[in-house]
């Protein structure tokens, strides 16, 4: 039974990786960024966004999130995703939702021979004892270009598509700010985390590498082989 820790920066590829891994190995997986968008989307559906005891309302929503929940793809839209950047610094609610991470890993490593966790803290925090640990990143520009593109905009004109791209590099570095400061389990690798740097690396190019170290220690065999 194994447990994969893949920690790294918005757009670097960590959550391509830990899907093509989930379907190689049929492990369990959960992107742990979305039950902090869980907890942001129901906090501007009840509009409580901008509520003074936000803090509290975080931790109480939180403690009702169901792993069921958290496929809707409109968990990824930006006004989400920047409330939850806000939330995810509150230590009480990172508490309450490490503790759902743990759940997810206990309901699902005996039922799946493994799980694997993408985020922030995972290797550093909440799977310490991980059996592999990956830590990706990439360079501003590459990644605020890949986050581009995945807004599949074809119509935009040479200079809105550079402002568009810079408006994205700040954001991204302002994530970045707020999640290698924050004080309760900041982004940083774990000491024993494969650091990678995709900058020049594909989807494909990165599942390759990773595999090549999973499979150098242990003997994995592949879904329906």
């Amino acid at each position: 039974m194994l447990k994969i820790a893949i920690d790294g920066t918005a757009a670097s590829g960590k959550g391509t990786l830990a899907k093509n891994l989930a379907q190689k190995y049929g492990f369990a997986h959960l992107d742990t960024g979305l039950l902090y968008r869980k907890v942001a989307s129901d906090l501007i559906v009840k509009k409580k966004d901008t509520d003074n005891n936000l803090e509290y309302l975080s931790c109480k929503y939180a403690k009702e999130v169901e792993f069921s929940e958290l496929k809707k793809e409109y968990l990824r839209s930006e006004k989400i995703a920047k409330l939850a950047s806000l939330i995810a610094t509150y230590p009480k609610l990172r508490k309450i939702l490490n503790l759902k991470q743990k759940e997810f890993v206990d309901i699902n490593l005996n039922k799946f021979g493994g799980c694997i966790l993408d985020g922030r803290d995972i290797g550093t925090k909440i799977l310490p004892n991980a059996d592999f640990k990956f830590f990706i990143d990439a360079s501003i520009e590459i990644r605020a270009k890949r986050r581009l593109l995945e807004k599949n905009i074809s119509f935009l004109h040479e200079n809105d598509e550079k402002c568009m791209l810079h408006a994205l590099i700040v954001k991204m570095k302002n994530r970045d700010k707020l999640d290698r400061s924050r004080f309760e389990a900041p982004l940083v690798p774990a000491k024993d985390a494969h650091i990678i740097d995709t900058s020049l690396m594909s989807a494909e190019d990165l599942l390759l590498v990773v595999t090549k170290i999973i499979e150098g220690r242990k003997n994995i065999k592949e879904k329906n082989k």
